[in-house]
């Protein structure tokens, strides 16, 4: 039999006149003591005895991958109730109960199986993870043998095999409930688990409150997971019927090792183990951004998240609930109808590629009705506010009901997720004659295509004829270094970038011949200049100053990083020029200047309210995040800060100069170097001292931006008479004093949202953590600054107390940085 019995194999003691007369006791021929470390058949698991932290004296029975290096523990019995020692022993009670002894006998958990013994047990650690305890000499696969399985009652963690539902027979449900911290395995705030009120779906709940919701299971796949896809690690299955009601997956390779982990800020991370990396990798994270948090737009509200907003109403049929709200980015109170319905008169709007509504209140009608039988049932019933194939793969398989307000929709890449909503027929009318006419649009333009075709042709081959030719005077004209610019533009033609060439003339024109009136900025990198081109276009031109040390290198840089970079926050290179000893950029044109125009000025901060300072931290956040996760290759920026944030004419913010920025390929995920870059006061404490850079560094220019953006100081310059800190050990001292509000701008200090104010504080005091691995990801952070889920409570950031430093020279710890040669850039307001 292939298994490793690790516990103790107990037997009846029956009466001596009787042979076959019910169990009185059973006797124990071996327990598990602290120090006993006991290993599955195929040695993927062990369980035993270990403490959490490891210096900790608190010691918790529980399993964890016995093959991978590092500590992962998946199970844990007595998370709530610590043994304080290490006398702790695993037996047998006399009822055929696990149970978890003290050094004095006391019991502090036991296997609370209601099912009794009938013949001799054992517990047995099977190659799965699971704790059994089952019949002697039953089958590892035989489930109907098995008295109790820690399976039943899982950790945070969810292994293949495992169900995540209920058993509506026994009644018992499984679900995942998060660690408090990485330091204290006790239940948290958070729990995982499939919701089986009205239609199912998987949630993410903070207490009672929803955060996540899957949306529900479509035939493929829970309609809001589109990247749940079949793949090569793994299959999963969803179980509906009289008995049970669950999700699980199973590997398909049983070499590779994954794992979903519900972490203690409420995300469900699922993780594959890199044998090549020895570690353990991200596969699949939800909430994956801020569309994912439930409800984030209110009834009959549709979140889009590359959309900025990213709430707007459902249909033009609908208008905010309350509008000021909707100003202030605040969207949970959704939308409301402008039309009332009539009922028989209504008719149905088909949306698609959404995440379905949520389906708590969602009935689900038999699996043979096609959409047209759907349609005619929830036109007869008034109370029906939209319907839904209930399986995507075959459009006759029943269908999902709505009766109450619409929650929780997205839009998605999945085209095949359609859902027809209920509207009057004076909205249907209007939005009939709003596609008319947009059709008529549509046919005039390809009419008018059609017939100017032939000549754009012969403009685009004349026009690449010219350009060519152009390019070859141009380079033949280059007098700095010609073979180094020569090799280039050779890059930026293998790269095949093609990004447009400004000629001198054009750029001269469009400045007034770099007219000093036309200055938006000056740095180490030369000038920018204001202009107009020809056809109305407003630009901004980066002059590289011909005596610049960066020039090259970060001219290269620039283009290279910027020209396929698409983003609604990223200020869009528009070409370059490159003409004899000139090297310029073409950027466009942004009216409001940066965002340190605004923020530390006395009279200007005025102009911006908390809303809008709000939407600026979150626009800056959704641009760094695009540069780390969605781009072309991972980008680290590594010159956050506030004069490289532009603003345009709606004071959206716009991530600018790339001249530093450094890309990563495949897996890699941070850097060193000997030359450090950057601007003082936003450098992260790793890359000042040690030459490392990673995503974390942008992070940590990220946190004191939000921090400068709340408060109207600078972090460099900062100064208090009661202390020598900077900013952020201003900010730190009175977080843990609890009086953060004193750091807010006073123009924003009487906000209606003073409670979000202070958790963008909180925010950023994460993000300047010491440690770069404390400090969170762009995508956590974008979840944290747009839900309500728990924050964690920062550690002390890092260069806190540098100014100290700095100033006594007699102190051993000055030597520690230095901060006279990090400024590469030093720009002004543009």
């Amino acid at each position: 039999m292939e298994k490793f019995t690790f516990l103790l194999l107990c037997f009846l003691l029956l009466h001596d006149i009787a042979v076959s007369t019910a169990i009185e006791s059973i006797s124990i021929t071996r327990s598990l003591t602290d120090g006993d470390t006991m290993v599955s058949a195929g040695g993927t698991f062990a369980v035993g005895f270990l403490s959490i932290p490891e210096s900790s004296k608190n010691r918790y029975l529980g399993i964890w991958y016995n093959k991978v290096p590092s500590n992962t523990v998946v199970w844990i019995a007595n998370r709530n109730t610590p043994l304080n020692d290490s006398s702790g022993v695993l037996k047998f009670t006399g009822n055929g109960t696990l149970a978890l002894h003290t050094h004095n006998d006391t019991i502090i958990w036991h296997s609370n199986s209601s099912r009794f013994a009938q013949r001799p047990v054992v517990a047995v650690l099977l190659e799965s993870g699971n704790l059994v305890v089952k019949e002697d000499g039953s089958n590892d696969d035989d489930l109907k043998s098995f008295i109790w399985q820690s399976f039943d009652y899982p950790y945070d963690t969810l292994l293949p095999g495992m169900k995540l539902g209920s058993d509506l027979t026994t009644g018992l449900t499984r679900y995942l409930i998060s660690q408090i911290s990485s330091d204290d395995p006790s239940e948290g705030s958070y729990t995982y688990q499939l919701n089986i009120v009205g239609y199912p779906q998987l949630c993410i709940k903070n207490g009672q409150s929803v955060t996540y919701s899957s949306g529900s299971w479509n035939g493929l796949r829970f309609g809001g997971i589109p990247q749940l896809k079949h793949n090569t690690f793994y299959n999963f299955y969803f179980v509906y019927n009289k008995e049970e009601i669950y999700y699980t997956y199973e590997l398909v390779n049983n070499a590779v090792y994954t794992r979903s982990v519900l972490s203690a800020d409420g995300s469900v991370n699922r993780y594959v183990w890199s044998v090549t990396n020895k570690s353990w990798s991200p596969y699949l994270t939800i909430p994956t951004d801020i569309c994912d948090y439930y409800g984030k737009c209110g009834a009959y509200g549709i979140c889009n998240v590359a959309n900025s907003p990213v709430c707007s109403c459902l249909l033009n049929g609908f208008e905010p609930k309350v509008p000021e709200e909707w100003n202030q980015a605040d969207w949970s109170n959704g939308c409301v109808r402008i039309n009332k319905l009539s009922c028989q008169d209504d008719g149905f709007v088909k949306l698609s590629g959404l995440k379905l509504p949520n389906t708590q209140r969602a009935s689900w009608l038999n699996n043979s009705m096609s959409l047209d039988e759907c349609a005619n049932l929830c036109m007869k019933n008034c109370s029906c506010k939209a319907y839904a194939a209930f399986d995507i793969r075959e459009e006759g398989r029943g269908c999902l009901f709505w009766y109450d307000e619409l929650i929780d929709i997205r839009v998605l890449s999945d085209p095949q997720q359609d859902l027809y909503v209920r509207m009057s027929r004076k909205d249907i009318d209007e939005i009939n004659k709003a596609s008319h006419k947009s059709k008529i649009g549509k046919l005039q333009i390809i009419a008018s295509i059609t017939v100017i075709s032939v000549g754009i042709l012969i403009l685009c081959l004349s026009f690449t004829l010219y350009r060519r030719k152009k390019q070859q005077i141009n380079y033949r004209n280059m007098r700095d270094s010609p073979e180094r610019y020569a090799r280039v533009i050779q890059e930026h033609q293998e790269e095949e970038l093609e990004l447009p060439l400004f000629d001198m003339a054009t750029l001269i024109a469009a400045t007034n011949n770099f007219s000093t009136s036309n200055i938006l900025g000056k740095g180490g990198f030369g000038t920018v200049y204001q202009g107009m081109l020809k056809d109305g276009r407003e630009i901004a031109v980066k002059r590289l100053s011909v005596h610049s040390r960066q020039g090259l290198q970060e001219f290269k840089s620039e283009v290279l990083n910027v020209v396929k970079l698409q983003h609604r926050n990223l200020v869009k290179l528009l070409g370059c020029c490159i003409q004899a000893e000139e090297r310029m950029l073409v950027y466009e044109y942004m009216p409001n200047k940066s965002l340190d125009y605004f923020i530390f000025d006395k009279e200007r901060s005025m102009q911006l309210v908390w809303s809008q300072r709000f939407l600026i931290i979150i626009g800056i956040a959704r641009g760094i995040l695009y540069l780390h996760q969605d781009s072309r290759h991972r980008i680290v920026h590594r010159d956050l800060k506030a004069s490289n944030i532009l603003l345009d004419d709606e004071m959206n913010a716009k991530i600018s100069d790339f001249g530093l920025a450094r890309s990563f390929i495949g897996n890699e995920n941070e850097a060193n170097t000997t030359t450090i870059v950057g601007t003082y006061g936003y450098v992260s404490p790793e890359y000042l001292i040690d030459g490392i850079f990673s995503t974390k560094s942008d992070v940590y220019s990220f946190g004191v931006l939000v921090l400068e953006i709340v408060s109207g100081k600078r972090n460099r310059g900062f100064s208090n008479r009661n202390h020598r800190f900077n900013l952020l050990g201003h900010v730190w001292k009175l977080f843990i004093e609890g009086n953060c509000s004193e750091i807010v701008d006073p123009s924003i200090r009487n906000s209606s949202d003073l409670s979000g104010v202070i958790r963008a504080i909180h925010v950023g005091l994460l993000c300047v953590q010491q440690n770069p691995e404390d400090r969170p990801s762009m995508l956590h952070v974008l979840m944290m600054l747009s839900s309500e889920c728990t924050l964690l409570q920062p550690k002390m950031p890092g260069f806190f107390t540098e100014r100290d430093l700095v100033g006594d020279t007699s102190s051993s710890k000055s030597e520690l940085v230095s901060f006279n040669e990090i400024t590469v850039s030093v720009v002004h307001p543009r």
